[in-house]
C-alpha cells in the first residue's frame, strides 16, 4: 500500500512539471483593489492619471504573466494597464450622469496561453451637478386681491446626482420695484414665502398685494442640493432663478381728481354756455379703468352746470345775474361699472367772478413783488425733490381768462421743471429736480434760470420774468481715482534700501479737504515697500534687501483715500531683475572620477542666479597633462577620451604614467555680464571595461560610486531567501498535519544522520536573468569541476518520509524543513530535497539529530549568503 502511494505521488509530481496550464486572475471580490477588476466601482470625480486598481493573477507553472485591457469597438478607452505590474490608470474623465458603467475585457497571458475576462466597472456618484430649474423664465400673473397664504406658483428644479446630492430644497431672496415720483426703486420685501421641499410659492400670511403700490415683484429663488463629497471634500451646490410676479389690477380704488385744487372764473363779457372750468378724474385702478360720471352736488345756486361725461363746468346765466363774487361748487366723480355707479370721489371747484384784463402776471416772495430769486443747495439732490428754499408765488389780478397764463422755465435743458405749467389767477410756484446728475458742483458752481409767466388767451399777452440763481454747494460725491488700474515696476536686485520703485497718481475732483488724497499700501507682498502718503512715490524699506534668487515677484495694493474714508484701489506688480551675483560652484574643489574607456564621466556645477543667461554654465578644460587626451561637452560637462583612444595600451603610450590617472583642471563659467567662473581639479582614473556581462555587471558598474545601492540589493536578496524558507516550512507543516489526519497508521522510517554539508556561494555575474548567485555543496562542487557543463543535473527529488499517526493525548510538534538549492535544470520548477520530522515518541532520537542539522543548515545558509556578498562587494570596490 505504501509503495503504491509513493509511486502515485512521484507520477503526480512529474505530470505537474510537464503540464502547461493557462494563467488565471485572482478573484478578490468587490471591495478589493486588486484582482480581476470584477465588481469594481470608481467615483466619477476620480482625477485622470490616478492609479485606481491592480490586475493580479498567477500562472500555475510560475511563468511571468502580462496583463492587458481592451474595450468594445466605438467606446472610449477609460483605463490603461501597465503590462507587467498590472497597474490600472484612469485616462479619461468620468461622468456618471452620462455613463454609469464601463464594460472592459481584461487579459492575462504567460506568453502561450491567454485568458480574457469580461468585467463591468461601476461608476459611483459624486456631488458634481447643480440643481437645474424647469420652465424658465419664471413669470407669474397674480391678481392684487389674492388672499394671504394662497399658493401662486410651484417652482421645480432637478438635480441629476444621486442620494443627498440629488435632493433639492428651496429658499428665496426677494425685492420689488415700484414707480414713485418718476423714480424706479428697488427695496427689500417679505411678502412671499416658499415651501422648502415642494417649491410652492405663497403670499406670506398677513401680507397682501397692491397694484397701486407695486406692480411687479422680482423674487430670487435659491435651489440647494443636499450636499455630498466631490474630490474628497464635502460641498453643497446651489442655483438661482428670478421669478417675475406681475400684480394684476382689480377694482378696489376710488376715482382720483387730477391737478387739484380747481379754480374757475366768470368774466364780465361771458355769456350763458361759456366754459368756466373742466375737472378731470381718473379711476384709481389703472390697469382696467372705468369711465367717469360727473355731477354737481351743491354750491351752484342754479348758475352753473357740468357735462357728465367731460367734466366741463359751464355758465347758465349772464354774469350780471350772479349775486356772489365767489362760488364753491361740490363736484362728484363716480365710476360707471357693471353695477352702475360704484366708487366715487368729491372735490371743490372755486369759481370767481372777474373783470377785464388790465393786470400782468407778477412774481412774489414773502417780501412782496420780486424779479430775482436766489437759493443755495447741495449738488446732486434726489430726482423729484422740491426746491423748498424758493418761496415763489405768481398772481394775475384780473379775473377769468384774463388771469390765465402759462409758466415756463428757461435754462439748461431737462435739469429742473416747473409746476404748475398753467395757472389761473394765482398759484404757488414749485421747482422740481428732474436730472440730478446735471446738478454737479464740479461742472458748475452756480446755475441760472429764467422763470416766465405768459398769458394764454388774451390779446395783450402780458408776461413777467424772474431770474432764479442756484448757488451749488460741494459734497463729497467722488472717490479718488487712479490713473491706471494696475502699475508695473521693475527694480534690480541688491538695490539699496529706500530706492524709488514707481509713482502712483490718483485724483479726487471734490473741493477742499474732500479733494485731498492720501496713499497707503497693504497686502502680503507689501512688507518690503513704503509709499509716500501725499506724493504716491513707492520705495523700498530702508532695511529691505531684494534678492531675485529668493523671490522675484511681488504684488500688493495701493489705496487712495480722501478725508471721509472713500477710497479706490490699484494693484502694483513688482519684478526683481536678476543680476549676475553668483559664480558657478562645484560640489567640491577636488573631484575623483573613474572613466571606463568608451564611456564619459560627468561633472556638474550649479549657479544660484535666478534667470538666464546668468545661470547658464559653459565648461572647459583649463589644464591637462598631456592636453590632447580629453574632450569636454561645454553644455553638459561630460568629459570623454579623444575618439582615437580605444584601449589602455594607447593611454599608456601617451604618458609615462602606467596607472592611468590624470589630473584635469576644469573651469565652469556662466554667461552673465560680468561673467564669473570657478575651477575644480578632477582626478580621473582611466580603466578598461570589466569582462562581466549582463544586468548584474551593469548594475555593479553603475553602483560603483554608490556602494549603498549594492548593499541594499544584497539585503533585499537575503530577505527574499528567508521569506521563501519560512513559506516552504509553513506549507510542509500543513501537509504533514493533513496526512496525519487521514492515515491511521504510518511506518516509521529512520534516516541515518548525514554529515553536514559545507555550502559554497558562487556569484553568477555572467547571467542575464534575475538570479544573483548559486549555492553548491562540496560534492556538487567536485561534480561541477569534473564536468564541462557549469550547470550539472541535480539528483532526483526524494519523496517525503511519512510520519506515524500522532497520539490523541499528545500535542503535535511543528515539523521543520531543510533543503539544498541545486543548479537549474531544463524544467522551470526548482528541485528541493525535503525531509519531514515525525510525531510521537518514536521521533525523539531523530529530533536530536535531524532538527539540529536542519536548524544548522538554515543558519549557515543565512551566514554564508551575507559573508559571500560582503566579500564580493569588498573585492570589487576596493
Amino acid at each position: 500500500m505504501k509503495s503504491m502511494t509513493l509511486v502515485l505521488l512521484i507520477s503526480l509530481c512529474m505530470s505537474l512539471g510537464q503540464s502547461d496550464f493557462a494563467p488565471y486572475f485572482y478573484d478578490n471580490g468587490a471591495g478589493s483593489s486588486n484582482g480581476n477588476l470584477g465588481l469594481f466601482s470608481i467615483s466619477e470625480d476620480t482625477s485622470v492619471g490616478t492609479h485606481v486598481y491592480t490586475l493580479s493573477g498567477s500562472d500555475p507553472e510560475g511563468e511571468p504573466v502580462t496583463y492587458g485591457m481592451t474595450f468594445d469597438k466605438g467606446s472610449k478607452d477609460y483605463f490603461s494597464v501597465e503590462p507587467k505590474s498590472g497597474n490600472v490608470t484612469l485616462i479619461q474623465t468620468l461622468d456618471r450622469e452620462v455613463q454609469d458603467e464601463i464594460v472592459a475585457f481584461v487579459t492575462i497571458t504567460d506568453g502561450r496561453n491567454k485568458v480574457v475576462e469580461n468585467v463591468r466597472v461601476f461608476i459611483t456618484d459624486a456631488n458634481d451637478e447643480k440643481p437645474e430649474f424647469l420652465n424658465l423664465p419664471l413669470v407669474v400673473d397674480v391678481p392684487e386681491d389674492t388672499a394671504s397664504g394662497s399658493s401662486i406658483y410651484r417652482v421645480q428644479a432637478v438635480d441629476r446626482d444621486l442620494g443627498s446630492g440629488g435632493s433639492v430644497t428651496y429658499s428665496l431672496q426677494e425685492t420689488f420695484l415700484h414707480q414713485l415720483s418718476f423714480r424706479l426703486q428697488s427695496t427689500p420685501s417679505t411678502k412671499f414665502t416658499i415651501d422648502g421641499h415642494s417649491g410652492a410659492l405663497r403670499i406670506r400670511s398677513g401680507e397682501s398685494l397692491d397694484y397701486e403700490v407695486s406692480r411687479t415683484h422680482f423674487v430670487t429663488v435659491v435651489a440647494k442640493d443636499g450636499g455630498g463629497k466631490y474630490h474628497g471634500k464635502y460641498q453643497v451646490m446651489t442655483s438661482t432663478a428670478i421669478i417675475t410676479i406681475n400684480v394684476l389690477d382689480t377694482q378696489d380704488s376710488p376715482p382720483v381728481f387730477v391737478a387739484t385744487p380747481y379754480f374757475g372764473f366768470v368774466y364780465e363779457v361771458s355769456v350763458p354756455g361759456s366754459e368756466i372750468f373742466t375737472v378731470s378724474a381718473k379711476d384709481g385702478d389703472q390697469n382696467n379703468p372705468n369711465t367717469m360720471h360727473y355731477s354737481i352736488l351743491s354750491g351752484s345756486d342754479g348758475f352753473f352746470s357740468i357735462n357728465s361725461t367731460s367734466g366741463c363746468i359751464s355758465l347758465t346765466s349772464f354774469p350780471v345775474q350772479l349775486r356772489n363774487e365767489l362760488y364753491e361748487l361740490q363736484v362728484k366723480a363716480a365710476e360707471v361699472g357693471a353695477d352702475r355707479f360704484s366708487d366715487y370721489s368729491v372735490t371743490t371747484v372755486t369759481v370767481r367772478v372777474v373783470d377785464l384784463n388790465n393786470h400782468p402776471p407778477t412774481f412774489y416772495d414773502e417780501n412782496g413783488p420780486q424779479n430775482r430769486f436766489e437759493l443755495s443747495m447741495y449738488e446732486h439732490p434726489p430726482e423729484g425733490e422740491i426746491l423748498r428754499g424758493l418761496k415763489i408765488t405768481v398772481n394775475d389780478s384780473d379775473q377769468g381768462a384774463n388771469a390765465k397764463f402759462r409758466l415756463l422755465l428757461v435754462g439748461p435743458s431737462r435739469v429742473l421743471r416747473v409746476v404748475p405749467q398753467t395757472v389761473l389767477n394765482e398759484a404757488q410756484v414749485t421747482i422740481i429736480v428732474e436730472n440730478s446728475s446735471a446738478i454737479d458742483y464740479e461742472k458748475y458752481q452756480f446755475l441760472t434760470f429764467k422763470l416766465l409767466a405768459v398769458e394764454i388767451d388774451t390779446p395783450e399777452r402780458f408776461s413777467a420774468t424772474a431770474e432764479i440763481v442756484i448757488n451749488l454747494l460741494d459734497t463729497n460725491d467722488n472717490i479718488p481715482k487712479f490713473s491706471s488700474e494696475f502699475y508695473i515696476a521693475r527694480i534690480p536686485e541688491n538695490s539699496p534700501g529706500g530706492s524709488n520703485l514707481v509713482s502712483v497718481t490718483a485724483t479726487d475732483p471734490d473741493s477742499g479737504l474732500w479733494g485731498e488724497v492720501k496713499y497707503s499700501i497693504y497686502g502680503s507682498g507689501a512688507d518690503l515697500f513704503l509709499i509716500h502718503a501725499t506724493s504716491g512715490i513707492i520705495y523700498t524699506q530702508p532695511w529691505a534687501s531684494l534678492d531675485a534668487e529668493v523671490k522675484s515677484k511681488y504684488n500688493f495694493y495701493v489705496k487712495a483715500e480722501d478725508t471721509e474714508g472713500k477710497y479706490s484701489l490699484a494693484e502694483v506688480f513688482v519684478t526683481v531683475l536678476d543680476q549676475n551675483d553668483h559664480p558657478p560652484e562645484f560640489n567640491q574643489n577636488y573631484l575623483e572620477k573613474t572613466m571606463i574607456i568608451g564611456a564619459p564621466v560627468k561633472i556638474e556645477a550649479v549657479d544660484e542666479d535666478a534667470e538666464e543667461p546668468n545661470n547658464l554654465i559653459e565648461y572647459s578644460i583649463m589644464k591637462a597633462d598631456p592636453d590632447n587626451i580629453f574632450d569636454i561637452n561645454t553644455s553638459t560637462g561630460e568629459i570623454k577620451l579623444k575618439p582615437y583612444i580605444k584601449s589602455m595600451e594607447i593611454v599608456q603610450n601617451i604618458t609615462k604614467q602606467k596607472d592611468g590617472r590624470w589630473s584635469v583642471v576644469v573651469q565652469a563659467r556662466d554667461r552673465g555680464s560680468p561673467s564669473f567662473s570657478t575651477t575644480a581639479v578632477v582626478k580621473i582614473d582611466i580603466t578598461e571595461a570589466n569582462g562581466l556581462k549582463g544586468p548584474m555587471a551593469a548594475f555593479l558598474m553603475q553602483s560603483r560610486d554608490n556602494p549603498m545601492k549594492a548593499l541594499g540589493l544584497a539585503v533585499s536578496i537575503i530577505t527574499v531567501i528567508v521569506l521563501v524558507t519560512v513559506m516552504i516550512s509553513t506549507i510542509m507543516y500543513f501537509r504533514n498535519t493533513k496526512s496525519n489526519r487521514i492515515t491511521p497508521a504510518r511506518r516509521i522510517i529512520r534516516r541515518r544522520p548525514k554529515e553536514p554539508r559545507r555550502w559554497i556561494f558562487r556569484p553568477w555575474f555572467g547571467r542575464s536573468d534575475l538570479s544573483f548567485g548559486k549555492f553548491f555543496t562540496d560534492d556538487e562542487t567536485r561534480d561541477n569541476t569534473n564536468h564541462s557543463s557549469p550547470r550539472a543535473k541535480p539528483p532526483a527529488p526524494s519523496a517525503p518520509v511519512l510520519p506515524p499517526p500522532p497520539p490523541s493525548e499528545r500535542l503535535r510538534s511543528v515539523p521543520t524543513v531543510s533543503g539544498s538549492l541545486a543548479s537549474r535544470n531544463t524544467s522551470r520548477s526548482s528541485s528541493w530535497r525535503t525531509s519531514k520530522s515525525t510525531d510521537g515518541a518514536q521521533r525523539s532520537a531523530q529530533n536530536k539529530d535531524g532538527s539540529g542539522i536542519s536548524s544548522a543548515l538554515v543558519s549557515e545558509l543565512k551566514m554564508r549568503i551575507e559573508q559571500k556578498i560582503n566579500e564580493a562587494n569588498q573585492g570589487y570596490y576596493y
